[in-house]
């Protein structure tokens, strides 16, 4: 695993790594500390000057302590993997990280495995986060570089986020915005509301398909709260097929989980530069909803 960066134009160390690769103070600390920054081949420190057609490399392959993760062997569906990236379809009913009830069943531990197996020493790095009980695309960074990087694009909004929801009834608008800021419910660890001082939230949807009693609906988030569609779309009166949280009468006749499906996400690799879309197939609880409707 290593950064390179050909020198356009003279400049400091420091400039290349704030300025042309973004890497925060922090982790520009820990490098230059670690002695993992070279100039055509030899260790510098911050203040070195770089000029035009020089090399920076960075040495990202250093080993880290992730024995805070229990290693349990997992059947992990793997959508997308390269030196720096994995990309799991993850299915309902596992967590994303370990906790005092899933402290060795989450999906955090099935990849600590899976590291182990291909003897890569690094920490678990969840780039998104889903529910428990949602399925689909969970991205995992293999260094720290490259989770700042998608880290610093969801912020900037170029990481892309589209699910698929099952929805109880027909939507009056087929195509449309919400924008209701959340907050945490009063008197609730987990659940949330629209809240007028919550925080801000919006939510891009489009109904892809009608049945008998609901709807296939897409959504593209454009903020990532907890919750945030479960929120929005029981806030329009249309909530989701199985989510009893948010809508207590739901009796889970047909699927005994919220109908939520992290479907698809496009980023830009922070290596190549390249246009990555990743998808995973509607998982089989959520077909038959559609099949009997």
């Amino acid at each position: 695993m290593e950064l390179i960066y050909e020198v356009e134009d003279e400049m400091s160390i420091n400039e290349i790594l704030n300025k042309k690769l973004n890497i925060s103070s922090r982790l520009k600390n820990k490098l230059i500390n670690n002695k993992l920054v070279l100039l055509n081949g030899t260790f510098v420190d911050t203040r070195n000057i770089a000029h035009l057609g020089d090399v920076v490399t960075i040495d990202l392959s250093y080993p880290e302590d992730n024995s805070n993760i229990v290693s349990k062997k997992m059947d992990l569906q793997i959508i997308y993997e390269d030196e720096h990236l994995i990309a799991i379809n993850k299915p309902a009913g596992i967590p994303v990280h370990p906790s005092l009830l899933h402290f060795d069943d989450s999906l955090a531990n099935g990849v600590k495995y899976y590291f182990d197996t291909i003897n890569l020493k690094k920490k678990i790095r969840a780039i998104n986060r889903i529910d428990l009980n949602t399925s689909g695309l969970v991205l995992f960074a293999k260094n720290e570089y490259i989770q700042e990087c998608l880290i610093n694009q969801m912020k900037m909004s170029s990481f892309k986020k589209t699910y698929l929801a099952i929805v109880q009834g027909h939507m009056k608008e087929k195509n449309g915005i919400i924008d209701a800021p959340i907050g945490r419910k009063e008197n609730s660890i987990i659940e949330r509301c629209i809240l007028a001082e919550g925080q801000k939230a919006i939510t891009h949807y489009k109904v892809l398909q009608e049945f008998d009693k609901c709807s296939l609906v897409k959504c593209i988030l454009e903020t990532g709260r907890t919750h945030q569609i479960r929120v929005h779309m029981a806030y329009i009166g249309n909530p989701l097929i199985g989510d009893t949280l948010y809508n207590p009468n739901e009796k889970l006749e047909i699927i005994k989980r919220q109908a939520l499906h992290s479907y698809k996400m496009e980023f830009i690799h922070p290596i190549s530069k390249k246009i990555i879309s990743l998808e995973a197939e509607l998982p089989e609880d959520m077909k038959k909803i559609i099949s009997q409707n």
